[in-house]
């Protein structure tokens, strides 16, 4: 099969999808591969690390495109992207299609099918292909809120992890999966107090495990809003598969907040977990509603390519391989992947955008 790593347009996105190593396996494999110039540089890796491994350089992604039988991208296409894509291609990439009814209708009109990353789902209901861009983007969360604490920034000017004599800061995060779970044990090994609100009783367990500074609660309306009103950083990290987040922490309890407070939304791929979430990008990655910083890039991981680069291309490789092979259709995580294909759409946590696609 013909294989395309497109150049990656989104603001400030330096990840590429596939690295020199895992195209040249799937070179090895009988595959004709082929990568749009320079599109692995932000990630450290050049063209002639491709080249030595007997990947083509295409040297546009028109000329991508049009080589491309299996697209494999890390985010979503946007209009650089849409331009260039076809029926008959079959798209490999995040979609997040539940936060994006207008890119949802234009795949839908192009035909093609498109298998999400982020819905890859395994038999006990794992999301392989999401796990590690959701670690990496827990710990961002924690880094980059430390930091917008800091008052230069705009912040209260709070030490998260205190010292001897000082508060420790508060940090509150919403989900304890791979994502809610990194943040968690990042900002717990910094010091700080740490409270968990989540559902499953093992993945209370194990928050608790990570030491006697973090609390794991259940989400109750009015224990929520009294953590939140304490907290300095609030981080959000809710998931149901395919479909768009829900609101759990809302704009009344933001407004008990204290100014210079910073909040973090890593669910805005899929919409965002907080009422005032909106999406924004690495070039301009903050707002302020309510005297508290917000936080929500919608490609947290794309600051790090080099380490989100070699995290994802581990992770899809394998799945890249069944696409390529041609019998792919019984592979279940595989099929259970599928978004959209000839014009309609397939995952179930997508069904209820059909009345707003019209």
């Amino acid at each position: 099969m013909r294989i395309g790593i497109p150049r990656e347009t989104k603001t400030l996105e330096g990840r590429v999808a596939l690295v020199p190593a895992a195209a040249g396996d799937l070179v090895k494999r009988g595959h004709e591969v082929w990568i749009e110039k320079d599109a692995g540089v932000k990630s450290g890796f050049k063209d002639a690390q491709y080249t030595a491994l007997g990947v083509k350089i295409a040297p546009d992604a028109a000329a991508l495109y049009e080589k491309g039988e299996l697209i494999v991208k890390v985010k979503e296409p946007i209009a650089g992207d849409l331009q260039h894509l076809r029926r008959d291609h079959l798209l490999f990439c995040y979609l997040h299609l539940a936060a994006e009814p207008h890119l949802t209708r234009q795949l839908l009109d192009i035909g093609l099918c498109g298998v999400a990353f982020e819905t890859v789902e395994l038999p006990n209901g794992d999301l392989p292909l999401l796990a590690p861009m959701s670690v990496i983007a827990g710990k961002i969360g924690v880094q980059v809120g430390t930091h917008l604490l800091h008052q230069p920034m705009g912040g209260k000017g709070k030490l998260l992890g205190g010292l001897p004599s000082t508060e420790r800061g508060r940090v509150v995060v919403f989900g304890a999966g791979k994502a809610g779970g990194a943040s968690a044990a990042l900002a717990a090994a910094g010091g700080a107090d740490v409270t968990v609100f989540e559902m499953r009783q093992d993945r209370m367990d194990e928050m608790m495990r990570l030491g006697h500074n973090v609390t794991t609660l259940y989400p109750y309306h009015d224990v929520v809003a009294r953590a939140v009103a304490q907290a300095d950083l609030v981080i959000g990290a809710v998931l149901i598969t395919g479909a768009k987040a829900p609101h759990v922490m809302t704009r009344e309890m933001l407004k008990e907040m204290e100014d210079g407070s910073v909040v973090v939304d890593i669910a805005i791929d899929q919409g965002g977990c907080f009422e005032t979430s909106r999406p924004t990008t690495w070039k301009e990655p903050t707002y302020v509603e309510e005297g508290v910083t917000h936080f929500c890039v919608t490609n947290m991981p794309g600051a790090v390519p080099q380490t989100s680069s070699q995290a994802i291309c581990a992770a899809i490789l394998p799945w890249v391989n069944k696409l390529a092979g041609g019998d792919w259709r019984t592979s279940v995580p595989l099929t259970r992947g599928i978004n959209v294909e000839g014009g309609k759409i397939v995952h179930p946590a997508l069904q209820d955008m059909k009345g707003h696609l019209e």
